[in-house]
């Protein structure tokens, strides 16, 4: 089987909707480097659509009616949103859902030191990332760092113009000869990752006599000086001076501080034809803003329609904001709750009725590294949405496994639309794979198959899309929501 290059589908129409809603998703990723930034733009953008916070429901005993528009957060790093349908919840719901963490490097807790004349930021990496990537290239610090008295300050740093950048030093050209020799897993390890934040010292007023002898050479002794009136840890001491001028942060204050280190600069158009968008993060936002879009861009549905946008993917969906939590549980049977269909037995029977689209990206085939994809399988920029029927790596590991049954329902449901989608897996059999949260909600029993958008770069700190992946993903998310389910 073949599919056609979906650009040469296009009329002029179409091509205008297209570059308008690409438009809307670069900035989106602008926008939201972070999970907390991802759900600071959802929110604002689904509340001037309508959307109303769950506890404003529950604090009033609201009965939710068809076409309410209701969102639940979770720490700030998840989200849930339902537009309540025509038919009882027991029915099931459509629900789309996506993550919107990504591969990074994190902030450790105890992270400022200074060596060599450096300021540096010690740092961890998150999720599956080629580390020797994350050198020699500009990055921006953001996230947020919570003083003991609960005061928020956050921290945006990188992307303006008029913004410092940082990065992570790598060794020269010349001196790399054993470096080289090394397996690329090696030529950069992990603690090697520490991001450069100054090389300035900070120098003692002349008013301020030098003591008569050291006193030590503790690395938090900011304030000693030595005979030449410089201070100990020098270079350090002024980035804490302008960590309090400008933030009011501490040192200490990097105990509750949760900050990311991603890329610099905005997303930008790709190619002579602007026909591919190049930015940190598309795994898996595009997901996330299709997903989001889609549900904005639908009214009157018969059954309760669900965008799931969670946190920890990428790392396994653990902890309280990840899938594997009770989150999204817990939002759905306080919606049961609210219209009167309460209980252990409504809440099986909602999910287990539901239908899903586990909406995540898909190796785009490459043909620089044609030896690792099985051509026939593979998902091609530009050919439209992908379906990973199967997941998982290897002999199906960590796998969903969709049914044929689910597959033929969406198959009927996108040609009517007149989606363009392709079939595709996760490059070949022996080679490696992956899988998303398809796996988890699969435990209640409903039908769930991965879906999502192709992509080259997959976990690089720049990752490429095709605009019309995106276009044709958004157009099949709206499909999937609007169908009565099965």
């Amino acid at each position: 089987m073949s599919r056609k290059n979906v650009w040469e589908t296009y009329g002029d129409v179409q091509l205008e909707e297209l570059e308008r809603l690409n438009g809307q998703y670069r900035d989106f990723l602008d926008n939201g480097k972070t999970e907390r930034e991802c759900i600071d733009t959802i929110v604002n953008t689904i509340e001037a659509q309508g959307y109303q916070e769950l506890e404003t429901f529950l604090k009033n005993g609201r009965k939710p009616v068809a076409g309410d528009k209701i969102y639940s957060v979770c720490m700030n790093k998840s989200i849930a949103m339902f537009q309540m349908g025509e038919k009882p919840l027991t029915e099931g719901m459509n629900i789309l859902g996506a993550h919107i963490d990504s591969p990074r490097l994190d902030v450790k807790q105890n992270p400022l030191y200074e060596e060599g004349g450096f300021a540096y930021l010690d740092t961890h990496y998150y999720g599956g990332v080629k580390k020797y990537q994350w050198v020699a290239i500009p990055l921006s610090l953001h996230g947020v760092v919570v003083k003991k008295d609960g005061t928020t300050v956050e921290l945006h740093i990188g992307d303006n113009e008029e913004d410092p950048v940082f990065f992570v030093s790598d060794l020269l050209i010349h001196l790399a000869g054993e470096q080289l020799e090394k397996k690329a897993s090696k030529v950069i390890e992990g603690e090697a990752l520490d991001l450069i934040v100054g090389n300035k010292p900070i120098r003692i007023g002349e008013e301020k006599e030098a003591p008569a002898q050291d006193q030590g050479t503790d690395k938090k002794d900011t304030g000693s000086q030595d005979s030449a009136g410089k201070a100990k840890e020098a270079v350090k001491a002024g980035i804490l001076d302008i960590l309090k001028a400008n933030y009011d942060i501490e040192e200490e204050d990097f105990l509750s501080a949760e900050l990311e280190i991603v890329p610099a600069g905005k997303a930008r158009e790709a190619g002579f034809d602007r026909s591919m968008i190049l930015a940190y993060g598309q795994d898996d936002r595009v997901c996330a803003f299709t997903s989001m879009q889609a549900m904005l861009d639908v009214q009157d549905t018969e059954k309760t329609v669900c965008c799931l946008l969670v946190d920890k993917e990428e790392i396994g969906s653990v902890g309280a904001t990840g899938m594997n939590s009770y989150f999204f549980e817990n939002a759905v049977a306080e919606l049961l709750e609210l219209a009167g269909e309460s209980g252990h037995l409504g809440l099986r029977r909602c999910l287990a009725n539901s239908c899903m689209l586990s909406s995540d990206v898909s190796a785009g085939f490459d043909p620089s590294y044609a030896s690792c994809f099985e051509k026939k399988n593979a998902a091609f920029l530009g050919n439209g949405m992908v379906f990973n029927k199967f997941t998982g790596s290897r002999g199906k590991s960590g796998s969903n496994d969709a049914n044929a049954e689910y597959m033929a329902y969406l198959r009927r449901i996108l040609e009517e639309a007149d989606v363009r989608f392709q079939t595709a897996e996760l490059g070949k059999v022996d080679v490696g794979g992956g899988g998303t949260i398809a796996y988890i909600l699969a435990r209640y029993g409903m039908n769930v198959i991965d879906s999502g958008v192709a992509v080259l770069n997959m976990h690089a700190p720049w990752e490429a899309v095709n605009k019309a992946d995106v276009y044709e993903t958004y157009r099949g998310y709206k499909a999937f929501v609007k169908g009565a389910g099965l």
